[in-house]
């Protein structure tokens, strides 16, 4: 043996691949966000939750996460059909 251990799945090339995924999923999530802000009334819908004060504001897109969850849910089960 050389000092290796033989069951352990995760080798150089592996990692790098990983790395690679993760930065290019980086990257595709960065592009839709800044799509997304493109889209208007998305993010002040009635039910998004804003509390602004002297010094600070509070924003809790509430009615926004349902609908992009009920979006994304209809994408993915028709996509799966």
């Amino acid at each position: 043996m050389c000092g290796r251990d033989a069951r352990v799945p995760y080798t150089g090339r592996t990692m790098g691949r990983m790395l690679v995924g993760i930065g290019l999923l980086l990257t595709v999530v960065g592009g839709v966000i800044l799509l997304v802000e493109r889209i208007p009334g998305l993010g002040r819908l009635p039910g998004d939750i804003i509390v602004e004060r002297k010094n600070f504001t509070f924003y809790f897109p509430l009615a926004t996460s349902i609908l992009v969850s009920v979006v994304l849910s209809l994408f993915f089960w028709l996509f799966r059909r």
